[in-house]
């Protein structure tokens, strides 16, 4: 890698953790709320998911914000949007007044995911924990 693509990395790693840290955050400040969230999804035992929600996006996010793990923890992000994508933006099945909001956030989902499938593949550069 060159220093551009090191900084682009970086740069990555941190949209990608301001995406996913504060939503983890939310869920641990209103606990309850996001176990009923879940809960209407129809997921099973919703506060386990809570707490799996937590430490994907709180857990992992940071992680990839610091650079540590990297590859792990963007395959870990990987399996998470995957289980969980089709659960809460299961747009083929909403309401139509939602269905067109389901299908952006499922597709924002696909391409979260690809940004992970390239931190997985090609690393997170030199600005990271992972190259020290």
């Amino acid at each position: 890698m060159n220093a551009r693509t090191d900084y682009a990395a970086l740069l990555g790693r941190i949209l990608l953790a301001v995406v996913f840290v504060p939503s983890g955050l939310s869920k641990i400040t209103g606990f309850q709320g996001a176990v009923g969230y879940i809960a209407s999804s129809g997921f099973p035992m919703p506060e386990v998911g809570a707490v799996i929600g937590i430490l994907c996006e709180l857990g992992l996010g940071l992680l990839i914000l610091v650079g540590f793990k990297t590859r792990s923890a963007a395959l870990g992000m990987i399996l998470f949007l995957v289980v969980i994508t089709p659960i809460f933006h299961n747009f083929w099945a909403a309401p139509e007044a939602e269905k067109m909001g389901e299908q952006i956030n499922f597709m924002k989902n696909v391409g979260i995911i690809a940004a992970y499938v390239f931190l997985a593949a090609l690393g997170p550069g030199r600005f990271s924990l992972d190259r020290r």
